[in-house]
């Protein structure tokens, strides 16, 4: 352990010298004197605008026009002056603004003024930040402005004078240029392969730059080896990294196609990997599963995707590389996470969730969820959302089964909190049984700063209706007994806000129903009590909701183990007799057996 947190702590510093280096090495490229260096070659037309398949709004177009710029959950008003000179309500409203995808918005509404206001909008962004602009020209947001610009030519050009025409195209391939020698400094993950992703659209779409087809599409296969994982997942572990690289690689092959020119295999087997991987972490209702920052999910996104899902089978269950399990049976969904925490420089974005579920049933309702991230002022959120209390999972002595650099420093220069050490070990088995699917798994995040090891059991029986789970805490040191005082422990239950909780008289159940009076009963054993506690649930599609949690206390080395269970009651039954949910509890399961 001690050589793995020497490792560690190298590995840190290794980061953030060498994003020193590189944000230094960018003012450096952006200095009037150097600037002379991007003068970029001739190009004279764009030859093909490859799809946008994110949806739009067309009355967001209206508010563009007025100067009314709503994103990321902040709006800026602009009275008489470029949106380029205002002063950024936040990091990530500039971002979106500075990525220009709300172009499609406009494209959207499709009249000649909107098309006159998407070319006066970007002849402001070439004058006020054509030449440099500090977060505009980092590589993430460069990418995803060429990709934007290339992908609403049609909005763009249409109509467009021969002058404006030019000075689109020279600040294209100006960027494009910029981002050849400066894609090497996106930070690892997502944002380092939009940069191959954007260079290889503008290679196929541009005139005059076919000769540099060869060099992004290497590039794009070594980023797609370094991140795509063999089951489909992403390497930073995040549910929502495939819905997002599935919206560029999708349009990109279908423009190799445009382009009569074959797509390279590592791209055609990396999206067959990952359209599975879709329904692997879709729930019973629609949403995606909330794991490692992902937020709300995008239900028109969502199905656009599975559109092009040539298979349309059922999902996988055990996705071993990504290190998640479903368990699915009579229509009742459980995703769990069974990994240990990504490679450092994948993990600023990485949730210390080990062993939390979430639970959909039957009749299409979310049960049992994880606090999941924001899709705005996700900064506020960050800290909370990443603890291991904001899953439903364990937790010991309310701390993390990992920790998280918040230094301002690595924020700043890596773009995000790296986590720091966690489980190192993980141990998963499961068993198809004819009455059931059981999953055990065991994770050591706890062994280094309280001797412990969580082992959950859970079991979902065949129809659906039922879900057995056991938590266990063993001595790390395999030992009889778990040494130490620090050892109180929290089993948690976060609910959907959409679900209604009651706790019964006795104190060890609880009564659950949805919106459509599908209800549930949750009973705990032996001597435990089951508590109703405040939570939040951050990955709503409105923004953050009051909801509630189900919390077990106790103590390791007293009642090392705990065991629980969800059992379907009928609606009808329970309203005619109140006593009907106390009355469903069964003998208590043998889980460890």
């Amino acid at each position: 352990m001690a050589r793995v947190s020497i490792a560690n702590h190298a590995t840190l510093w290794w980061l953030l010298l060498r994003g020193g280096l590189r944000r230094a090495a960018g003012r450096l490229n952006g200095h009037p004197l150097l600037r002379w260096s991007l003068i970029p070659l001739k190009a004279d037309r764009l030859l093909i605008a490859p799809p946008d398949l994110r949806t739009t709004d067309g009355t967001r177009a209206s508010e563009i026009y007025a100067g009314r710029f709503a994103f990321a959950g902040k709006i800026v008003v602009c009275d008489r002056r470029s949106v380029f000179e205002m002063e950024p309500p936040s990091e990530e409203w500039a971002t979106v603004l500075l990525g220009f995808s709300w172009l499609r918005h406009l494209r959207a509404a499709e009249s000649a003024i909107t098309r006159a206001n998407a070319r006066a909008l970007i002849d402001e962004w070439i004058a006020v930040q054509g030449s440099w602009h500090a977060l505009g020209w980092r590589p993430d947001v460069l990418s995803r402005r060429i990709i934007s610009w290339l992908s609403q030519a049609t909005l763009v050009l249409q109509d467009a004078d021969a002058a404006f025409y030019r000075r689109f195209l020279r600040s294209l391939v100006r960027q494009v240029r910029y981002l050849r020698h400066t894609a090497g400094d996106a930070r690892r993950g997502v944002a380092r392969m939009q940069a191959p992703i954007a260079l290889s659209y503008a290679a196929l779409c541009i005139a005059g730059q076919a000769k540099h087809i060869k060099s992004s599409t290497e590039r794009l296969n070594r980023e797609i080896k370094e991140q795509i994982l063999p089951d489909g997942g992403h390497a930073n572990r995040n549910p929502g990294a495939i819905i997002e690289l599935l919206l560029a690689l999708l349009p990109l092959r279908q423009v190799f196609a445009s382009r009569n020119e074959a797509p390279p295999q590592p791209l055609l087997n990396a999206i067959d990997r990952m359209m599975p991987m879709l329904r692997f972490f879709r729930h019973s209702e629609g949403t995606f599963a909330h794991f490692n920052g992902m937020g709300a999910t995008r239900a028109d996104l969502l199905m656009t995707l599975l559109a092009y899902d040539d298979t349309r089978g059922a999902p996988l269950s055990n996705a071993p590389h990504s290190a998640y399990q479903r368990l699915e049976a009579g229509g009742s969904v459980l995703i769990i996470d069974t990994g240990g925490a990504p490679p450092i420089e994948m993990s600023l974005e990485a949730h210390a969730g080990c062993l939390a579920f979430e639970f959909s049933t039957p009749k299409q309702n979310l049960i049992i969820v994880n606090c999941g991230m924001p899709a705005t002022s996700r900064e506020e959120w960050r800290r909370h959302a990443r603890a291991t209390a904001a899953h439903s999972t364990v937790t010991f002595n309310d701390t993390s089964s990992a920790r998280f650099i918040e230094a301002a420093a690595f924020r700043r220069v890596l773009g995000g909190s790296p986590m720091l050490g966690g489980p190192s070990y993980v141990s998963v088995t499961r068993e198809n049984r004819p009455d059931s699917i059981v999953l055990r798994a065991a994770h050591d995040g706890y062994a280094s700063p309280y001797g412990i090891v969580h082992e959950r059991t859970l079991a979902l029986a065949a129809d659906g209706r039922r879900i057995e789970g056991e938590e266990l805490f063993l001595a790390a040191d395999g030992g009889q007994q778990i040494r130490g005082t620090r050892d109180r422990y929290a089993v948690r239950f976060h609910l959907h806000p959409s679900i209604k909780a009651n706790r019964l008289t006795d104190g060890r159940g609880v009564m659950l129903m949805a919106p459509n009076r599908e209800v549930w009963i949750f009973n705990t054993y032996g001597e435990h009590a089951v508590e109703l506690e405040d939570s939040v649930y951050l990955a709503g599609s409105d923004g953050p909701r009051r909801t509630v949690q189900m919390v077990i206390y106790g103590q390791a080395r007293r009642a090392p183990r705990v065991v629980w269970t969800f059992q379907q009651a009928n609606a009808a039954a329970v309203a005619a007799t109140p006593n009907t949910a106390r009355r469903a509890r069964s003998e208590e399961p043998k889980l460890s057996t």
